[in-house]
């Protein structure tokens, strides 16, 4: 077996051998790291046999479980059958039937284009899958909105404030929010990932790194809103934790260990208390039976997730020293172990208070959308998906099989990251989701728009390809590799016309090239943000920005408005080390000032002399009506900005030197909007400046 063989056999499986640098240097792929991404997409290559087995298993192309299609066009499929039948069976989603006549081609058959979206059952002679139709496009601003622009705002959910939060934001400072925004006319809410983190280790709280992207994190459910405030009252009064609440509730950071010890003992109360009241009940009536349902709907992945938040706490308390499943006995690791049935046998009750802390967040997000809706926005709530999860978590923990479980996901060395970027998350597997129909893309879609009116995809690249890393190897020893991009556009598709919910996409960074209009055929808006809104002649002005977009000041990633203006980022920066010439790069900043200041001059949203660098209020007020003049059919405005506040939510290549996600907001969420320059800029904002 020579080099070539497997060289080869990763250019079939989709695997890059070489990548291009930001100085249009190529590299290639080293042999080692190659085959164990090959290894960990299930073609094993380390033997000639190996690559023989593997390349029969690239060949047996038959038709797979699901297929995709885009609505009135002609369908080709793979057929290595030396007869077709010459007619099919369509039965669609409504369950009403049809045939459909098959046409024999060079490289397979042919069916006519299907006129009806949705999932049907197409069977072709003794070979049954499901044909999932979408539209051409997602849902856009034009399918749900009378207006060409509509405006919104984004939050940091554990940010805001409310009395009883314990010091972690929840839904109902997002309803709070949400009730003020479209007061002011703002038609949507963009929020931070609300998906599942670990309920036994409050030290993993970043939003981006969930250990299950299906389900939510009950810390920022909203209980009162499904079982009322006399029952929280009571809870609380139960749990003796009024005193210590109130110094949390009043920190202007989140301290996760005793928030999330404060909430979870409340929410034990609540549990106990519904347990002994509600499902003792028989038969199980109201929110009982709502409970039970929602059980029952969600089926055996929630109750897998559920088993591994009660196994993980168990194992925390047996050796704390081992937080990652990865490292438990062969017994814990296996979900379908004996000693794991045994332990669900006995952990019925603890399994049953996961659920619970399920339905809460369930029901209380869907709620926080529906009053987003009669407040009067157009779109309500944005919901935020992570591109992967945790390999610790509770996903891969149930589903190794479905995840690149042996990899991890990031960034090539580029102009921002020398040294590339390993973000410590795991995903789904291109292969796996191919063989297993997308389902688990499809689940996760679903998981993200039920209670959304948008969802916002990171790193949107991932719809055509990732930078996956081998265990133990630098962020630069890693390697693209492609995923069903047609396909998940499609599937995408489908799912924003069921929902009747936009697309957004996160495409900073390194892009492929033609990647941004392919997301436009879509209907998947990108983003244009203020910093990187720049062409050879300076900052580009906001008539070329693009229109299907969504125009923002900043992201979470990024400096404030506020914050860049007095320099406030490069003083973090440097106090984290990320900075090896502070005054250099404060020199280049003045510069910047100067030539941000006359770009706004230019666009006729500034004029004058520039502020002083302590003076940030006037530039904030400029930026946001800069963005708000933009083509861009959505512009969406942080509240760190609409505040005028100084400190990013996290500070990238940081994790214990920066206070990452715990940044809280000063004023109650349903206040904060209320500030004379608050009210100018959203009134600017909403207006699309015209004021």
């Amino acid at each position: 077996m020579n080099d070539s063989s497997v060289r080869e056999l990763a250019r079939r499986a989709g695997v890059a051998v070489q990548w291009t640098d930001r100085f249009g240097k190529r590299h290639r792929v080293s042999l080692d790291t190659t085959r164990r991404i090959l290894a960990a997409l299930q073609l094993p290559c380390q033997t000639l046999d190996d690559v023989r087995h593997s390349r029969r298993a690239l060949d047996n192309v038959t038709l797979p479980p699901l297929i995709t299609a885009t609505l009135g066009r002609a369908i080709d499929l793979p057929w290595r059958r030396p007869n077709a039948p010459p007619r099919a069976r369509l039965i669609r989603d409504d369950g009403t039937a049809t045939d459909i006549p098959v046409h024999r081609t060079s490289r397979g058959i042919r069916l006519q284009g299907i006129k009806a979206i949705g999932y049907h059952t197409l069977e072709i002679g003794q070979t049954r899958l499901t044909l999932a139709v979408a539209p051409a496009r997602c849902v856009g601003i034009a399918d749900i909105a009378n207006r060409e622009r509509l405006a919104g705002v984004a939050a940091q959910i554990y940010a805001l404030r409310h009395a009883g939060d314990c010091g972690i934001g929840d839904m109902s400072g997002v309803t709070a929010l949400a009730q003020a925004a479209a007061a002011r006319g703002l038609e949507s809410l963009a929020l931070s990932p609300v998906h599942a983190v670990f309920a036994a280790e409050s030290g993993q709280f970043s939003p981006y790194s969930p250990s299950n992207r299906l389900f939510y994190n009950p810390l920022h459910a909203d209980a009162a809103s499904v079982l009322g405030n006399e029952r929280i009252a009571r809870a609380r009064t139960k749990a003796g934790v009024d005193l210590p609440i109130g110094e949390l509730e009043s920190s202007s950071l989140v301290d996760w260990e005793a928030s999330t010890r404060a909430k979870m003992v409340i929410l034990r109360r609540l549990f106990e208390d519904f347990a002994a009241t509600d499902l003792a009940a028989n038969p199980a009536i109201g929110i009982a039976g709502d409970f039970g349902t929602f059980c029952s709907d969600r089926g055996a992945t929630l109750q897998e997730h559920a088993l591994f938040e009660a196994l993980h706490q168990a194992r925390l308390e047996a050796d704390p020293k081992q937080p990652n499943w990865n490292q438990w006995p062969a017994i814990w690791r296996d979900p379908r172990s004996a000693a794991v049935g045994k332990f669900a046998a006995q952990s019925r009750r603890e399994i049953l208070f996961h659920c619970f802390l399920q339905w809460l967040a369930d029901r209380s997000f869907a709620g926080a959308q529906q009053k987003a809706r009669t407040a009067g926005m157009t779109i309500g709530l944005i919901a935020d998906l992570a591109v992967g999860m945790s390999a610790a978590g509770s996903y891969a923990w149930a589903h190794r099989d479905d995840v690149l479980s042996d990899l991890q996901i990031g960034a090539p060395p580029d102009l921002f990251n020398a040294n590339g970027q390993n973000w410590g998350l795991t995903t789904l597997s291109p292969r796996a989701l191919q063989m297993q129909g997308y389902g688990p893309f499809i689940a996760t879609l679903q998981a993200c728009m039920r209670h959304a009116g948008g969802l916002r995809v990171d790193h949107a690249m991932g719809f055509l390809r990732l930078w996956v890393i081998p265990q133990g190897a630098t962020a630069a020893e890693g390697a693209y590799i492609a995923y069903p991009v047609s396909d998940l556009f499609r599937l995408t598709a489908l799912e924003s016309y069921r929902h009747r919910a936009i697309v957004i996409g996160e495409d900073l960074g390194t892009v492929p090239a033609g990647f941004r209009e392919r997301l436009a055929r879509a209907g998947i808006y990108g983003m244009s943000v203020l910093w990187f809104a720049r062409n050879g002649k300076g900052l580009i002005p906001p008539h070329d920005w693009p229109s299907l977009a969504v125009a923002m000041t900043s992201t979470h990633d990024l400096p404030t408005v506020a914050g860049w203006w007095r320099g406030t980022d490069l003083d973090a920066r440097a106090s984290c080390g990320l900075l090896r010439d502070v005054q250099d790069e404060r020199m280049v900043r003045s510069s910047e000032r100067d030539a941000l200041w006359a770009a706004f001059k230019s666009a006729k949203v500034a004029e004058g002399e520039a502020p002083a660098a302590a003076e940030a209020s006037p530039i904030v007020d400029a930026a946001v009506h800069f963005v708000a003049k933009t083509k861009a059919q959505l512009a969406l405005l942080p509240l760190e900005d609409a505040l005028g506040l100084e400190r990013q939510p996290n500070m990238p290549g940081t994790t214990a030197e920066y206070p990452n996600w715990r940044y809280r907001y000063d004023a109650e969420a349903a206040s904060m909007l209320g500030e004379t320059s608050v009210r100018y800029r959203i009134a600017s904002l909403v207006n699309r400046g015209t004021q």
